[in-house]
C-alpha cells in the first residue's frame, strides 16, 4: 500500500481510523512510524472507535495532534471530526461541534467532510447500529454547507452514495484481513478538478487493490 500510495504522489491524503485494534501506546508508536512513511506533507487523520479504547484517543492526540481539524490545501477545505466515543462502538458528533463545522466550511472552496462512523448506512453491514447516532442532523448540516465529499470508514465495506449534489465514499480496508462477504482488500482514489468544468468540479472514485489494478466505480460533475 505504501508504494502505491508513494506513486501516485497524492496532494492530500486522508485516513478515517482504525489505526489500532485496542488503541494501546505500542499500536499507535507502530501506526505513527507507518503513517510517517506515506510521502505526502498533507495528512489528514481521524480516529475511529477502536483508537479511542483504553483512553488510546489521548496517544492519538499525542502523536497526530487534533482530533478535529480544519485544512484548507489550496482550494480544497477538509474537515476532519472524531466521531468517536471512549470504550464505545457508537459514533457521535454532538451538538457542540455543529458551529464550528459550519463555520470551516464557509469559503467557496472544494469541501471534504471526514469522519469514522458512517453517515447513512450500506449495505453489507447487517444489523444497522453503525451509523452516527446523530446521523440526520450531521447530513444536514454537511447539506446545508454545500459539502462536496463525505469519507468515512468503520465497516470495511468500500461503497458510495449520491446524496443531493455530495458523494459519501466508504473506504474499504487495505492493511486488515478483516473484510466482510466478497469485498477485497483496497483504498479509495479519489480525483477532483475544476480545469476545464467551467467552474464545476469533475470528481472520480476508484479503488485501488493490492495487485495495483484500480477500478473505477463512479464519476460525477458537481
Amino acid at each position: 500500500m505504501l508504494e502505491s500510495i508513494n506513486l501516485l504522489k497524492p496532494d492530500i491524503v486522508v485516513i478515517t481510523g482504525d489505526l489500532t485494534e485496542n488503541g494501546f501506546s505500542t499500536e499507535y508508536n507502530g501506526a505513527k512510524n507507518f503513517v510517517d512513511r506515506i510521502e505526502c506533507e498533507n495528512k489528514v487523520l481521524v480516529p475511529g472507535n477502536h483508537d479511542s479504547k483504553n483512553a488510546g484517543y489521548l496517544h492519538f492526540e499525542d502523536l497526530f495532534e487534533n482530533r478535529f481539524s480544519s485544512q484548507n490545501f489550496r482550494d480544497v477545505t477538509v474537515v476532519g471530526a472524531d466521531s468517536s466515543q471512549p470504550d464505545l462502538n457508537e459514533g457521535h458528533i454532538g451538538r457542540e461541534n455543529y458551529g464550528w463545522i459550519k463555520d470551516a466550511f464557509s469559503s467557496e472552496n472544494f469541501k471534504v467532510f471526514a469522519v469514522h462512523h458512517h453517515l447513512v448506512p450500506i449495505p453489507l453491514a447487517g444489523r444497522e447500529n453503525t451509523v452516527l447516532v446523530d446521523a440526520g442532523d450531521v447530513l444536514e448540516l454537511l447539506n446545508r454547507c454545500k459539502v462536496n465529499l463525505v469519507l468515512c470508514g468503520h465497516c470495511h465495506i468500500p461503497h458510495v452514495w449520491h446524496l443531493n449534489n455530495m458523494l459519501v465514499v466508504n473506504a474499504g480496508t487495505f492493511c486488515s484481513s478483516k473484510t466482510r462477504g466478497k469485498t477485497t482488500q483496497c483504498y479509495n482514489l479519489i480525483q477532483a478538478d475544476n480545469e476545464n468544468s467551467g467552474g464545476n468540479w469533475n470528481v472520480r472514485v476508484s479503488r485501488v487493490f493490492p495487485q495495483g489494478d484500480m477500478e473505477l466505480v463512479t464519476e460525477t460533475v458537481m
